[in-house]
């Protein structure tokens, strides 16, 4: 059920005041104002007037705003006051049965590795482990524990296998013929965008707009573009408005701003405040042994730590991960997520929920591949509670929706609809001759969805597709590229004759150019 416009709107402010009341940005307004009262330029006639000017010029009010702004890229719009919560979390109900589903299975898989393990999901460690673990913070790469016997949780292509078996049950008859032309593995019927509403979502991406990562375009000599830009990045931070960064991240961030404005954009000030929540994460770890520990250890080092670009980062990833599965502030975006934290109870006490706590506390079961999502940040950040928050709102915005089952125009299932019917639309022979040698297009472009291309794509490319997720708010990018992928390649793909050959073709996208496949695909594709 729509909202009209108005009690949208008052309820959008309502809930937002509501969040913001709780926030440390709130009591130190307060107690800004509180100083206030003391200046001179304060009169009493004047008060409420006065205050406000002194908290705009003193760089508060700006402050206040990004906060705001910070809530509505990241919180759905309101329901009808009537909708059931579910309804935020995700309007399909076949959806949320089916992300019910695979959260049963997942932790089937948990709990029998713990059972055949003979290890608990959560201890307290002995006091000398907890120095021990205190002493090699920095370098607990060096730690060779034996993991043989932990296998991950899931892989992408487990998760693939469910989302191919969804199925809407009003459509079971056929009767939505036109859906039944998506000669696809995704048969759920969504709304997915075509080319020309593509081209207007992405209209900055245009040939004839100044683009960092294009070098030789034909409008704009690049060295002249890129020195305004830069020129122009600066004057943004300079400002310190997330609305304005994000619009001008989506032209490409300049190597020496990208860290500061993706910062502003996401709301990420690392106030003494947040070094010390981090801390506290940290001192929790030390304590406490967790069996995602070693599912989170074992994941760094067969993914990662085997990585050209990211080896060098291992200890970072370690820190950032074993602190982000502590950190309970990460359940607050189950209320906009199709997924639902999973519960454990105390020994003897199951089904019993005053006995039942989130496992782990952050209410995610890491996967493989997952450390890949943190990886590429470590080359923006070196100071790790900075890189820790900006991981964090990284994933509570955006990486959540890969490995969640929902209708969301960013979720998974969505991107994968994209991704398919771009390709039978656009290329419909290269589609056709994949799917007839048991190639399905999407077999092989599923891992770079659900990992965002991290670990795929040379790294300085990665981050110019990230900025424009950033920039865009939106996931949708992700689909568009793998899309492009395959048209840039459809001339070798179309001389393969087997699933392993077309892999083989795909098999090294570290020499690819983000933007120009892009933009040839969106903009240059007779449509």
């Amino acid at each position: 059920a729509m909202l009209d416009p108005d009690s949208g709107l008052s309820l959008t402010i309502a809930r937002i005041v509501q969040r913001l009341k709780g926030s440390s940005l709130h009591s130190q307004l307060e107690r800004q104002a509180r100083v206030s009262l003391h200046k001179p330029e304060i009169k009493l006639e004047s008060l409420k007037e006065d205050i406000k000017d002194f908290l705009r010029t003193s760089g508060w009010e700006k402050k206040l705003q990004n906060a705001v702004y910070s809530e509505l890229n990241v919180f759905p719009s309101p329901c009808h006051p009537a909708a059931p919560p579910e309804h935020m979390k995700e309007p399909l109900a076949y959806m949320r049965k089916a992300q019910g589903n695979w959260e049963k299975r997942i932790l089937k898989s948990l709990n029998s590795m713990c059972t055949e393990l003979g290890i608990p999901l959560a201890q307290k460690r002995p006091v000398n482990e907890q120095k021990e673990l205190l002493n090699k913070w920095n370098e607990m790469g060096t730690d060779e524990p034996d993991l043989s016997l932990f296998r991950p949780v899931y892989a992408p292509k487990d998760f693939l296998e469910v989302l191919m078996n969804l199925r809407n049950p009003n459509y079971e008859n056929g009767e939505q013929l036109s859906f039944r032309n998506h000669l696809g593995l995704i048969q759920v019927p969504l709304k997915v965008k075509d080319i020309p509403e593509l081209k207007e979502e992405f209209s900055e991406l245009g040939l004839n707009i100044g683009q960092l990562g294009i070098d030789d375009s034909a409008q704009v000599p690049p060295e002249f573009f890129e020195n305004e830009h830069v020129r122009v990045g600066q004057k943004v931070l300079a400002e310190q408005d997330s609305a304005a960064a994000q619009q001008y991240v989506r032209q490409g961030c300049p190597t020496a701003l990208r860290a500061d404005l993706w910062a502003l954009i996401l709301n990420i000030s690392n106030q003494p405040e947040d070094i010390l929540y981090y801390e506290q994460l940290k001192s929790n770890v030390i304590q406490h042994d967790l069996l995602v520990d070693s599912l989170i250890y074992k994941d760094v080092k067969l993914t990662a730590s085997n990585d050209d670009y990211y080896f060098v980062f291992e200890d970072y990833l370690y820190q950032v991960l074993l602190c982000f599965s502590r950190d309970t502030s990460v359940l607050e975006h189950f209320t906009y997520s199709s997924a639902t934290p999973p519960k454990s109870y105390i020994r003897g006490k199951l089904g019993m929920e005053e006995y039942a706590v989130f496992y782990p506390p952050n209410g995610v079961i890491p996967f493989h591949g997952f450390s890949m999502y943190v990886a590429p940040l470590c080359f923006l950040y070196h100071e790790p509670s900075r890189l820790y928050q900006i991981f964090r709102e990284m994933y509570v915005r955006f990486f959540f929706r890969l490995h969640s089952i929902s209708s969301h125009a960013s979720g998974i299932v969505s991107l994968c609809l994209l991704f398919e019917t771009l390709l039978q639309t656009h290329l419909p022979q290269l589609f056709y001759h994949l799917r007839e040698i048991g190639a399905q297009p999407l077999r092989i472009s599923f891992k770079w969805l659900v990992r965002a291309f991290s670990g795929y794509l040379a790294t300085d490319q990665l981050l110019l597709l990230w900025d424009r997720i950033l920039g865009y708010n939106s996931l949708e990018i992700l689909a568009v590229l793998a899309a492009a992928v395959f048209a840039f390649r459809a001339v070798n793909l179309m001389e393969v004759t087997s699933l392993a050959a077309a892999e083989a073709v795909l098999a090294d996208l570290s020499t690819l150019k983000v933007m120009p496949l892009l933009q040839i695909f969106l903009f240059a594709t007779v449509t």
